[in-house]
């Protein structure tokens, strides 16, 4: 296999298998060269209620600009956790820049929220930022809450119909992404995988085993394995 260039763009947790730490290891054992840019690090996953966050912005837009110097450069970009409007920006830029310069795929997670909410420390003002990163995507995977609020349709609707569905991926389309993948999508009580894949124009569905269960960090996973596997 070609030995592909991947940069991940996430946080780092100081406890918890989630972000960059679930991811590593996984595009790691796939055989790819990695490499890692940190939005934040994080005491451990937010769904403890208590937790602290250091935001790595300025050490980001350094690293940028040594990199550049160096000449690196990647064939494929994958972004998650981001936790400022101006990180949202920087991180834009540089996916666009890497993709006019060097053909680099873009893979974005929106990590916001889940079940109808926005997640503990993230402000609705990061929803508006996080449209101009999506601009970038090659590929969008958000889960069925983040889709809703970047689309602005209600993310507290709970079961939606396929037409649903697809206007909703159609909104997404118009802001810029190209393909979409959206994660615990419900149609008729039946949890899914429901996207839009650009090449073939069609859109699709992938039936799954819904487990009433909070896993921290499954996001990151079904992530980073759609990115290596793509």
């Amino acid at each position: 296999m070609e030995n592909h260039r991947i940069l991940l763009i996430n946080d780092m947790p100081g406890y918890g298998k989630v972000a960059l730490s679930a991811m590593i290891p996984v595009l790691s054992h796939m055989g790819f060269d990695l490499y890692n840019l940190p939005t934040a690090l994080v005491s451990n996953t937010l769904d403890y209620g208590r937790f602290d966050i250091l935001d790595t912005t300025e050490y980001m837009g350094n690293t940028v600009r040594i990199w550049e110097e160096l000449g690196f450069s990647f064939d494929c970009i994958c972004t998650g956790f981001i936790v400022s409007e101006k990180q949202a920006e920087l991180i834009a830029e540089y996916c666009a820049s890497q993709k006019r310069k060097n053909g680099a795929k873009v893979f974005v997670d929106p990590i916001m929220g889940d079940h109808g909410r926005l997640y503990n420390g993230v402000s609705p003002q990061i929803t508006q930022a996080m449209k101009k990163l999506c601009q970038t995507a090659d590929v969008l995977m958000p889960n069925l809450t983040e889709a809703a609020f970047l689309a602005g349709m209600d993310a507290q609707q709970e079961d939606w119909t396929e037409k649903e569905l697809q206007d909703l991926i159609g909104r997404l389309r118009e802001q810029g992404a190209r393909s979409v993948v959206i994660t615990s999508a419900v149609t008729g009580k039946k949890a899914g995988i429901y996207g839009f894949e650009e090449e073939s124009g069609q859109y699709f569905t992938e039936p799954v085993d819904y487990i009433p269960v909070c896993f921290p960090g499954t996001g990151d996973l079904f992530s980073a394995v759609l990115t290596g596997e793509m």
